[in-house]
């Protein structure tokens, strides 16, 4: 499977430069992962010279599964492959569950990591068009409610969208940053929940519905 992310014009970039990241057709999750991260900071114009990154290669394990992954920078086509089958020229083991934070420091070349890591912390939507990306994607999940209810507290009291129409509802509740972080998928739906940050409201089979809606979107698939 192969995507090709065109990143926008940035201040001191004088045209637009194309960013191609490739995953294998049976990606692994924590490949998709990484890859949909490094569209995500493609399309946001985000960490663009480390994208760009030329004969460079980099480990990413997670620190509490046996989950690794390759990124190899080629110039500004990425390629992400799962396992570690060659020696890299950095290794940075991760907290999948925190945005690729570090664990510990990374062992090589500590400026490569340091742009790796860069190129995969991507900006956060804002709330609302996070939630109407998330259901854009979630509409085609098999029993997904008609209705999703998103609410949080703002400046002014509560705020809400509603998304859909018809006799189901779903309604997820929380700070505006850990809807963001849950609807663009960059944070973990179940993770989130067990942390008791967020507040749901609908049935147990609807819970399932979401979190594979959720998965969807933070995997690309």
């Amino acid at each position: 499977m192969t995507e090709t992310t065109t990143a926008p014009t940035v201040s001191g970039a004088a045209t637009a430069t194309e960013v191609d990241v490739r995953i294998e057709d049976d990606a692994t999750p924590l490949v998709r992962l990484i890859g949909r991260t490094l569209r995500d900071s493609a399309r946001a114009g985000h960490a663009l010279q480390a994208l760009r990154k030329s004969a460079a290669t980099v480990a990413i394990r997670s620190h509490e599964t046996p989950q690794a992954a390759t990124i190899a920078f080629a110039g500004g086509v990425i390629e992400v492959s799962s396992g570690v089958l060659v020696e890299p020229d950095a290794t940075i083991t991760v907290d999948l569950n925190a945005r690729f934070a570090p664990v510990d420091a990374p062992s090589g070349d500590a400026e490569l990591a340091a742009d790796a890591l860069l190129a995969l912390s991507p900006p956060v939507p804002d709330w609302q068009t996070a939630a109407e990306h998330f259901w854009t994607a979630a509409r085609s999940v098999p029993g997904i409610p008609d209705v999703l209810i998103a609410v949080t507290e703002g400046p002014d009291g509560l705020e809400q969208v509603v998304l859909g129409e018809g006799a189901t509802h779903y309604l997820i509740a929380g700070a505006p940053e850990t809807l963001a972080g849950v609807f663009s998928g960059a944070d973990d739906l179940l993770a989130v929940l067990s942390t008791g940050a967020l507040g749901i409201q609908g049935t147990l089979s609807q819970l399932s519905v979401m979190v594979g809606a959720s998965w969807k979107v933070r995997y690309d698939v």
